[in-house]
């Protein structure tokens, strides 16, 4: 029987970890969680609980989730945000993994809780994440804020894991407005330190695209008004991405 590492990063989480955490519980041998010096009580509920809590000054979104696998004692983990947790039937399909490991790593679907309301369709759902995996075999990846978990080789085996992640969102659509701020500048200063352009005809087409995919395509709006939110703050954060890279690009000069 293989051991897991329960591995999350946290930053003022007070009003979700204990619920991420008592998830984990009893799925995983051990559970690791680095901090980026909260000044919440995150770090008093997190020791209220057998974990190994760890201070580390944020170093990005996937710099903090690579350094926490690396404070794991086991290879094979379950990586979470804060603001997720196992549904029971994850739970017991991860379980069921301990006698039954055959892959590098296992998909789940990720159900999102936006606004008192849990999300079927859009682009949010199904949100297929890999967060159950090998970490000798995988790593953070992507570009910050959109981060994921890849396989160091491109043919490695994955399976699929019943159950979902649960995310719980933003709890305004306030709160929602300024992380998508937040995430388009993020996003607009990672594509330009790697040299992207933000051409008009991206600007144009890229949050079309996003809105059509995402409210009509993916059915967002049978999830009703906040379907059409969500649909429109996608295809918002492509346009304002796209404007602040060219912001910075103009600046420059």
């Amino acid at each position: 029987m293989i051991k897991l590492s329960g591995v999350v990063i946290t930053f003022n989480e007070e009003k979700k970890i204990a619920k991420c955490i008592q998830s984990l519980i009893n799925v995983v041998d051990e559970i690791v969680i680095v901090d980026s010096l909260s000044t919440d009580s995150t770090k008093v509920i997190c020791e209220q609980y057998d974990v190994t809590f760890i201070e580390q000054k944020f170093l990005g979104y996937i710099e903090q989730k690579n350094f926490a696998l690396h404070q794991a004692t086991y290879n094979h983990v379950v990586s979470l945000d804060a603001d997720e947790s196992l549904s029971k039937t994850l739970q017991e399909s991860i379980i069921n993994l301990k006698t039954n490991w055959v892959h590098d790593g296992y998909y789940s679907k990720r159900l999102n809780y936006f606004c008192g309301q849990w999300i079927k369709h859009t682009t949010w759902y199904p949100d297929k994440k890999l967060r159950v995996f090998d970490k000798t075999k995988a790593e953070w990846k992507g570009l910050n804020p959109h981060d994921s978990v890849n396989l160091h080789d491109a043919n490695g085996k994955t399976g699929f894991l019943k159950g979902d992640i649960l995310h719980e969102t933003y709890q305004s659509y306030s709160e929602f407005n300024k992380r998508v701020e937040l995430f388009s500048t993020i996003s607009a200063k990672a594509n330009f330190d790697l040299g992207k352009k933000a051409p008009i005809y991206k600007i144009l087409i890229n949050p079309t695209w996003a809105f059509i995919q995402s409210y009509f395509i993916k059915l967002g709006f049978l999830d009703g008004l906040n379907g059409l939110i969500i649909s429109i703050q996608t295809a918002n954060i492509r346009f304002l991405k796209y404007i602040k890279l060219r912001e910075l690009i103009k600046n420059k000069k």
